[in-house]
């Protein structure tokens, strides 16, 4: 895909000029970095990550060498699996003969939209349920792009399925499922991506909760303990942390490892190796004003240093939302806030961030509103392809032994 240099004038166009000089500090962080050899992670949340096209654009700067590592959710990690985005067939569904009880609220049920060796595919690994199949392909509907896997059928219940085998293999072999989960995704998504580079890819404690079964199957794959040190050493090992619109950030960049805003004093008195953020530069692309309001407070006066050290209130001193994660964000030194929708920062800092660096990009993103977004969607959903089963060592036995009444849903 090539450079979108109109959109990213609009894109700049539309923002304050403290935001614009916020993003140029952040990318002279990251080229810094990377000049002296530093390491670059990144840690994002589901949803517009997913819908903007950043984690696409994640898995590219993996590719090219800027991201050495990454961080996110079990949610993100279904829908990479899924193909990242898909086109789905969005219905009544109780017209369809599903259970009203069992849909979500609005009452729609989804057929994904599959090319005919995809659906080949999906047949010869799940149960699969022809009746309900040419139920949906008879009944009409509205053609949507979304988020891929989740409700759509097959699509959703064939990575359901297929996620518990990924676990079996991950807990077979050692490995984190997000490891062995790459070796059959899109080399295009940042699992693909890390698995062919060798760099890691990591769900966060408090993102395992996501994804359906994906997210128990993630959780199950390692210990809780296990998956935290991996994640406190990706962490050590940057020089810059980049946290794109996610929450609960407290238990990621100072969680029981991390030594200076968190507490990781007694994990090392433990006998645990911690890490210090001190020296990290941590930047955070999120649009919540708070953040903001809070970060300049402890620039000008240390107050959310002072609060700690008298042990108040935070939420009633700023007189603010107060999400934990501002705490340690706002306190140590080197953090940076870019107040921003993330659809409109990530391809400014990452196209001045590869100029400077003399790289050149095969996808960038877009703000899924624009029409260079509307393109970027479609690619996404036309090139994208859902996890490969055959790559994954598990074609031989069979993703679920086929039982029609586990596959159908009730109705």
């Amino acid at each position: 895909m090539e450079l979108d240099q109109r959109c990213l004038r609009e894109c700049e166009a539309g923002l304050a000029t403290e935001t614009i000089e916020r993003i140029d500090a952040a990318a002279e962080a990251v080229v810094a970095a990377k000049q002296r050899g530093g390491k670059v992670a990144v840690v994002t949340g589901s949803g517009p990550n997913i819908h903007e096209g950043v984690t696409t654009l994640v898995a590219e700067l993996m590719r090219v060498g800027i991201v050495d590592g990454v961080s996110t959710s079990s949610a993100v990690v279904a829908h990479e699996l899924g193909g990242v985005l898909d086109r789905v067939k969005r219905m009544d569904g109780a017209s369809v003969g599903i259970d009203p009880h069992l849909l979500p609220h609005g009452g729609y049920f989804e057929q994904t939209v599959l090319s005919p060796d995809m659906l080949d595919m999906v047949r010869a690994r799940i149960p699969f349920d022809e009746d309900l199949w040419e139920k949906l392909s008879a009944t009409p509907g509205a053609v949507i792009i979304k988020a891929a896997g989740n409700l759509g059928y097959p699509m959703g219940l064939y990575i359901e399925l297929l996620a518990r085998d990924i676990q079996a293999l991950a807990q077979q072999s050692g490995k984190s499922f997000e490891e062995i989960a790459g070796l059959g995704a899109d080399p295009r998504t940042m699992l693909g991506t890390g698995a062919a580079r060798g760099l890691p890819v990591i769900v966060t404690i408090p993102q395992l909760v996501g994804g359906g079964a994906v997210g128990l199957a993630v959780g199950d794959s390692i210990s809780i303990t296990e998956r935290g040190e991996r994640l406190a050493a990706m962490l050590d090992a940057a020089d810059v942390i980049i946290e794109s619109a996610v929450a609960l950030t407290q238990e990621i960049h100072d969680g029981p490892f991390e030594t200076y805003t968190g507490h990781g004093l007694w994990a090392h008195w433990a006998g645990h190796k911690a890490f210090s953020l001190r020296g990290k530069t941590l930047i955070r692309l999120d649009l919540d004003p708070a953040l903001e309001t809070v970060w300049q407070a402890e620039r000008g006066s240390a107050s959310v240093q002072g609060a700690i050290d008298k042990g108040l209130p935070k939420t009633k001193l700023f007189k603010t939302p107060f999400r934990m994660e501002m705490s340690g964000f706002a306190r140590l030194e080197g953090s940076l806030p870019v107040t921003a929708d993330i659809g409109t920062a990530w391809p400014l800092l990452t196209s001045r961030i590869a100029e400077r660096l003399g790289v050149t990009l095969e996808f960038m993103s877009y703000p899924q509103q624009t029409t260079a977004g509307k393109a970027m969607r479609e690619w996404m959903v036309d090139e994208i392809q859902p996890v490969d089963a055959e790559r994954l060592a598990v074609h031989g036995a069979g993703t679920r032994k086929k039982d029609k009444a586990s596959a159908t849903p009730r109705r």
